[in-house]
């Protein structure tokens, strides 16, 4: 069976920042051997949003893939380790819970380590779950140091993932795909021109009025949507009924002390506002609903929890919580901010553009477009969105606040189907099923079904054929096992010193 040459010759991507030049990273190091011409198109005089300097550790594969040195890259962003995200304040004021990476402890005969905690907890033993984590230890300990290659080694139990700097982030990108054939327009577009027979995007249209065709393009236009919306009309679905905030107030601040390996999120009356640790600053960002707060007094609460003096002006942002009808329609792929919101709450907006990329690879087109391909890239990319999504929703859901309007709003509200399918099998044996390669893995969904009082009534049936005097031993190995491990890694900003500075 033969085959035409149909491939796709020029690829514009509209737009730069973290998207635009993740993007334009990966295509230069996939296509490389391909006759493809990647052009980034990115305006001199809009700034980029840049709020997203948490990450989650799939990052680290994205940084496999484009060959990238661990320590170069947190060196060239200023960037520090993440073990996870302090909560404070979400199921009620004065508790804090800490979302580790990882793993709890170790599974006994085949059923989640959990499980046995549960048991041990209802007999009012077993410590915190918190203390059968190696990061969550570790954090709170701040030490850190890449996993152990002994796989026997508790050390070999540690997941992470980064701070950085986005802007940083986006130059070091741009350096990288530069240097690998991609042309970058410094331009300003003012719109688009679509193909009268089937309505396909045919070029972009610069301020002069000069065009620039192509035969994909891709839209990293940010809220925006220059492409994806103002040119095809695409729609977007609206979830602010189950995530209500809509604005954000960012400022960095100088740092009062060494950085602490991990996020932290503290809810606040109309809210919640996060704190992320850099090696040359601290990250502040104060994410509220409209409905119950003004941008003025959002601002002034954010100052008044800074931890240090101010480094730049407040930036102000808008959003809508939710996601584009499609992310894929016709020749245009929308990517990052342009495809949907998801708010920064669990650090996914750059593995959104991660995940993004990767189903892109998998099924790149020819000049075809076939629909199928075109379908089956909106089903995972809608899958992906919406088990996110609930998996938010679920930390604004179960809370025990009633303090303010926000909180009484968010406790009471409906939620979707699949997320009360979710509560509905913890609430009865702490039992977590991952669907359709959901990103959140269980520890997650344990951490903040704990965290946030979500008990279950039952646990395992299984845990009670395991002697409990053996629970009890093992259980204690493990927590001082896991205690000894953290405190034999280096102080984390000694590992930075060591390996990462700036």
């Amino acid at each position: 069976m033969t085959q035409t040459n149909n491939f796709v010759r020029r690829i514009a991507i509209v737009g730069g920042g973290t998207a635009g030049w993740m993007m334009a990273a990966a295509l230069s190091k996939t296509l490389s051997r391909h006759p493809c011409e990647v052009v980034l198109i990115e305006s001199p005089d809009i700034p980029t949003v840049g709020v997203g300097e948490a990450t989650i550790p799939p990052i680290q594969l994205f940084n496999r893939l484009l060959q990238i040195d661990e320590h170069e890259f947190l060196r060239e962003t200023r960037g520090t380790y993440k073990l996870g995200i302090e909560f404070v304040d979400w199921f009620k004021q004065g508790q804090t819970y800490f979302h580790p990476f990882g793993r709890y402890g170790a599974d006994i005969h085949n059923v989640p380590f959990h499980q046995y905690w549960r048991k041990l907890h209802q007999l009012g033993e077993g410590g915190s779950l918190g203390e059968y984590s190696l990061p969550t230890v570790a954090a709170y300990r701040g030490t850190f140091s890449p996993p152990d290659d002994n796989p026997r080694s508790v050390l070999s139990k540690m997941a992470y993932a980064y701070h950085l700097d986005a802007g940083l982030y986006a130059d070091y990108l741009r350096r990288y795909a530069e240097a690998r054939g991609v042309q970058r327009l410094a331009r300003r577009v003012q719109g688009a021109t679509v193909r009268p027979d089937d309505g396909f995007i045919e070029s972009v249209v610069f301020d002069d009025n000069s065009r620039l065709e192509a035969d994909f393009f891709i839209d990293c236009s940010g809220l925006r949507g220059l492409l994806i919306e103002e040119t095809l009309h695409t729609g977007y679905e609206d979830w602010r009924h189950w995530l209500p905030c809509d604005r954000a107030v960012a400022m960095p601040c100088e740092a009062p002390e060494a950085p602490r390996p991990y996020t932290r999120s503290t809810a606040r009356e109309a809210g919640w506002q996060w704190r992320i640790p850099l090696q040359h600053r601290l990250g502040n960002g104060y994410v509220y609903c409209s409905d119950y707060l003004t941008d003025d007094a959002a601002e002034s609460t954010l100052l008044a929890n800074l931890e240090g003096a101010p480094l730049a002006d407040p930036k102000r942002l808008r959003f809508t919580t939710g996601r584009r009808k499609q992310a894929w329609n016709k020749n245009c792929l929308a990517v990052g901010l342009s495809a949907g919101f998801m708010e920064p709450l669990e650090s996914t907006s750059i593995h959104m553009i991660q995940t993004a990329i990767a189903r892109l690879m998998t099924l790149f087109p020819d000049n075809a477009f076939d629909p199928v391909d075109i379908a089956e890239y909106n089903r995972l990319s809608d899958i992906e969105y919406e088990r996110i999504r609930d998996f938010l929703i679920l930390h604004y859901k179960a809370t025990a606040r009633d303090d303010s309007e926000l909180w009484r709003y968010t406790r009471d509200m409906a939620i979707p189907d699949s997320l009360q399918h979710k509560l509905d099998l913890y609430q009865s044996r702490a039992r977590v099923f991952r669907y359709d390669e959901e990103l959140f893995a269980d520890t997650s969904w344990i951490a903040v079904f704990e965290g946030q009082g979500v008990v279950p009534r039952r646990y395992d049936p299984l845990v009670d054929t395991y002697d409990l005097e053996q629970l009890r031993a093992v259980a204690a190995r493990m927590r001082q096992t896991i205690i000894a491990g953290a405190d034999s890694l280096p102080r984390h900003e000694e590992y930075l010193a060591r390996h990462c500075t700036a």
